[in-house]
């Protein structure tokens, strides 16, 4: 028995990070790529190291941590220089995440959020997919109201995989059309099928 690996997806302001926080509560363990980097960037880890002898030591703050904003206008404005990024911290994030793993223990979940998961063919690296699912009007609405402009929150609606393509990705789909309370419970059930899944692997 191992560890079961679930990717959590969804679009934007779908309720993706809000049913993550409900599965971490249920006990299970939950990351995404931006908290592994954000952990590989501290002082003297390997990420923050690996940024130092690529782009030099004025990438890192006063602690020795990466300055984030320094390096985004590096490599944001350069594709070879992000590509040169992409191609040192990703395999330092795929070590984490089998580190996440192997810590975790035999029957735990791990779930992985992946925003892209649908988009980036990366459904295989999974046991099973999550995804969290609204029409896309209320979704507009939701990103709206957190502060996004309504043609920003389209465009990034548009770039995004259609919401037929993650549910034909995903193992279980968690509609979120209503109240928080309603978005418990479907998270509560899938929760339920995936421990027993977790115990019979």
């Amino acid at each position: 028995m191992t560890a079961l690996r679930v990717g959590l997806t969804g679009g934007i302001a779908g309720g993706k990070s809000t049913a993550g926080a409900m599965l971490s509560e249920l006990g299970c363990v939950v990351t995404d790529a931006d908290a592994l980097v954000a952990d590989l960037y501290r002082p003297g880890e390997p990420g923050a190291r690996a940024v130092a002898d690529l782009f030099g030591t004025q990438m890192l703050g006063p602690d020795g941590s990466v300055d984030k904003d320094a390096l985004g206008r590096a490599v944001f404005a350069d594709p070879a220089s992000r590509k040169r990024l992409e191609q040192a911290i990703h395999p330092l994030v795929g070590q984490r995440y089998l580190e996440i793993l192997e810590s975790a223990g035999d029957g735990a979940v791990v779930v992985f959020e992946v925003p892209l998961l649908a988009e980036t063919g990366g459904r295989g690296r999974y046991d099973a997919v999550v995804t969290v699912e609204a029409p896309a009007a209320l979704r507009l609405d939701r990103a709206v109201r957190r502060g996004l402009d309504r043609d920003q929150a389209a465009a990034r609606m548009e770039a995004q995989a259609r919401s037929e393509d993650r549910r034909a990705a995903a193992d279980f789909v968690i509609e979120n059309t209503g109240s928080l309370a309603d978005l418990r419970a479907h998270v509560e059930a899938v929760h339920s099928a995936l421990k027993r899944q977790a115990q019979r692997s």
